[in-house]
């Protein structure tokens, strides 16, 4: 075990996370006579909302997660670490993380948490094997290389209900994420790809959006919910409300609506119908008492961010569970910020922890977009759609991209993508799919056999190559 135990002048601020509300804790802090430690189980500061972009070729990953420390390299009393946290001391002020075998000890004075959130499959973790989340960069590469893959299986397919299934792309879920990689992957087939096959018009491809609810984009209310509805019917999205999946495999769906149990075969899906919190949330209800999680894994906070009976211990971002505070990108950055002032104001001696004023969120509107040249924006009362809402839309993520490089890229790639056919990011590799399905034989006896038998594939052979020789699309 590798103990950090240099001798800390200055009040000490320990982070968990590089999300958004992590990094913009660190940088509120960046003139305060602190030193502040960012641990971080990945080496990028994620750009979530564009993910999606990154599955369908539109963005490099470069530009939607720059290395946290170049972005931090100018902020010279930032340390970061990289290491999964696996305990939080908050009698003793430690944070255990572990990078492979090695564990480091990191002391605080004040903490703040914001591990975000990840996908949540409502207790059927099994799905994620055949359907990926859009929460991390590797889902969004895996996702990626299942849609491009399908293509590729189709047009090799000998007969016409192995080729149907793998031109049907079943997205769960009717959220902005839902809604927007549904629009994304209609426009994929019907223009960039359109006419690079012989075999098949990728114009033909079904894509599905499933919701469980009975309405596209529910909390953006009817008005724009409608909007979006009608903007995917015409671009030719099947669009089934009401429907909940009871089942995914590597050939299909089942679901279950108000006609009873039926089934969508489609070799490629992709899961956005939930979150689940952070498993810190759980640590931290354990270590101290009061403390309670909600059903999504979510900290209920003090008014202040911080939990209960430790006023240094702050939690923000989705890890938290404020009323009326969405797990919107907007949530983190003002609970970080709002957390690295209160301890900055104490830290100087301006104000006790018992003085802070209860945490305030302003609510900067909600968007999504729908397909080139729309969008649907919520501002306040104000709901609006079509191509200005896809304006504001592009302004306001530019804004939030990190680095003047990533938003000139970015702008160029949107120009050519949007007004031309071509999408810059069209490389997929069978390793993309195959390392979810890999990792989990690893800790199987008999993993080899088992991947085989998973992705469609013959049994395993004597030296184990029928695995490897497996197509790649099958895995979806």
């Amino acid at each position: 075990m590798n103990a950090d135990n240099s001798v800390a002048q200055r009040h000490r601020v320990v982070v968990i996370g590089s999300g958004f509300g992590g990094l913009f804790a660190c940088k509120h802090l960046r003139k305060a006579d602190v030193d502040i430690t960012l641990i971080s189980k990945t080496s990028t500061h994620l750009f979530q909302p564009l993910l999606y972009q990154v599955a369908t070729g539109i963005l490099s990953v470069g530009e939607i997660a720059p290395a946290t420390r170049i972005v931090l390299r100018k902020q010279r009393n930032v340390r970061v670490i990289m290491g999964e946290v696996d305990d939080i001391d908050v009698e003793g002020g430690t944070v255990t993380s572990r990078l492979l075998n090695q564990d480091t000890i990191t002391p605080f004075d004040s903490l703040i948490v914001a591990a975000g959130a990840q996908q949540s499959y409502f207790g059927n973790d099994h799905f994620a094997t055949y359907a990926p989340g859009m929460k991390t960069i590797d889902d969004a590469l895996e996702l990626r290389a299942r849609i491009l893959g399908s293509f590729e299986e189709a047009e090799l397919a000998t007969d016409q209900e192995t080729r149907e299934r793998f031109m049907t792309f079943v997205v769960v879920g009717a959220g902005p994420t839902g809604v927007e990689l549904a629009g994304q992957i209609a426009e994929l087939a019907d223009r960039t790809l359109d006419g690079t096959f012989r075999n098949i018009d990728t114009r033909d491809a079904r894509v599905i959006l499933v919701e469980g609810a009975g309405a596209v984009l529910a909390p953006m209310g009817p008005k724009l919910g409608g909007k979006a509805y009608q903007r995917l019917e015409k671009m030719g999205v099947e669009i089934q409300l009401n429907a909940i999946v009871t089942d995914v495999d590597a050939r299909g769906v089942t679901i279950k609506d108000g006609d009873g149990t039926r089934r969508i075969e489609s070799a490629c899906k992709v899961w956005s119908a939930g979150v689940q919190a952070s498993g810190l949330g759980k640590i931290l209800a354990e270590h101290s008492k009061g403390t309670e999680v909600d059903r999504a894994g979510r900290v209920i906070v003090e008014p202040d961010l911080t939990i209960k009976g430790y006023p240094n211990v702050f939690v923000v971002g989705d890890l938290m569970s404020v009323p009326g505070v969405p797990g919107q990108a907007q949530g983190a950055i003002q609970g970080g910020t709002y957390a690295a002032k209160a301890i900055k104001a104490e830290v100087e001696g301006k104000q006790q922890p018992q003085e802070r004023k209860p945490f305030k969120y302003f609510d900067k509107g909600s968007m999504a977009t729908v397909s080139r040249f729309y969008a649907v924006c919520q501002i306040g009362k104000l709901e609006f759609s079509g191509f200005f809402a896809w304006l504001a839309w592009l302004a306001l993520h530019l804004y939030y991209l990190v680095g003047f490089r990533s938003r000139f890229v970015t702008v160029l790639e949107w120009f050519t993508s949007f007004l031309g056919r071509h999408r810059g990011q069209m490389a997929a590799t069978e390793q993309w799919v195959f390392a979810r399905l890999a990792l989990e034989a690893l800790d199987k006896p008999d993993g080899a056999r088992e991947l085989a038998k998973q992705i469609g594939g013959e049994s395993a052979s004597e030296n184990g190559k029928s695995v490897a020789n497996t197509k790649a699309a099958e895995a979806s």
